[in-house]
């Protein structure tokens, strides 16, 4: 019989979690943890995901902004909002959202932010912290499912973790923390990708499967082994006649046919989705603490 893994359930046990270390910051008059966002255009999806962080902070007690810039900003005014961020004493991490415009480089951008204050765990050096096992901010996806592995007990230690995706924001990171000498972690993890042959094949043998690949309903049951845990990062938004908004959203995985062979299972939405915002909060309030970067 398979669990479903319940990420809402998880990120308001550790939101409320954080939100008790808040409250005794402040009684203690301590600092508050600020997070700010920057968000360059009006997208739709980047919105909903701002929108969703601003209201995580007032949930647990942290101090927000948000900085709106145009979609036609150059990247020196960009770059100058980020400079003034990096040195704004009272802010302890920040994002800049994105998709950013196209006339924008975002590696560019990326390495602009301070690693102290790259809660997104998108700068370089986090990023070659986090490869060489050194305390950092963990991007804030891979960071969820480690929680969600980490609260639902699942063993990891010497499991076959099956990647599908290679992105640097959810598959590369993900792959290389399982594969870390700690807990989650100790897996052997093989990554697939669009180039990888016999992709059912490889997925077969997964104790673990991640996908990350935002392919609707991609994984069907034949491609995963009994008693698996799947973890679906994939979210996509379809045309539905059964909601008012006339669309649903479904991950990666044939959830209806892949659950039963499963022993756990995330759905979407509901799963690592609210695990991302809850993550980023972790990672700010480490950044508050002058946990990583002293």
């Amino acid at each position: 019989m398979h669990q479903v893994i319940d990420g809402k359930k998880i990120s308001e046990q550790i939101q409320s979690e954080i939100a008790a270390e808040v409250a005794v910051i402040k009684s203690s008059g301590g600092k508050v943890p600020h997070l700010a966002a920057v968000l360059v255009g009006n997208d739709g999806a980047s919105e909903t995901y701002v929108n969703g962080k601003v209201k995580a902070c007032e949930k647990v007690g942290f101090k927000s902004s948000l900085h709106r810039m145009e979609n036609s900003v150059s990247e020196n005014d960009l770059l100058k909002k980020i400079s003034d961020l990096n040195n704004d004493a009272d802010i302890d991490g920040f994002i800049v959202q994105l998709p950013l415009p196209k006339h924008i480089n975002v590696p560019k951008i990326t390495e602009a932010v301070s690693p102290a204050k790259d809660v997104d765990g998108f700068h370089p050096v986090n990023t070659g912290r986090m490869l060489q096992n050194i305390p950092c901010y963990l991007p804030a996806t891979p960071y969820g499912i480690m929680l969600l592995l980490e609260r639902y007990k699942i063993e990891t230690s010497g499991m076959h973790c099956v990647v599908l995706g290679r992105s640097n924001i959810v598959g590369l990171p993900v792959s290389v923390l399982l594969e870390r000498n700690t807990y989650p972690g100790n897996c052997t993890v093989t990554v697939c990708h669009s180039k990888t042959k016999n992709i059912p094949e490889i997925t077969q043998t997964a104790d673990i499967l991640i996908t990350a690949i935002g392919k609707p309903e991609f994984v069907t049951a034949d491609m995963v082994k009994n008693g698996a845990v799947v973890i679906d990062v994939g979210i996509t938004r379809i045309k539905s006649s059964e909601t008012k908004s006339g669309y649903r959203l479904i991950g990666d995985v044939k959830f209806d046919d892949v659950a039963p062979k499963c022993s756990y299972i995330t759905p979407v939405p509901g799963g690592v989705g609210p695990m991302t915002i809850t993550a980023l909060l972790k990672n700010t309030l480490a950044a508050s603490r002058k946990e990583i970067y002293k």
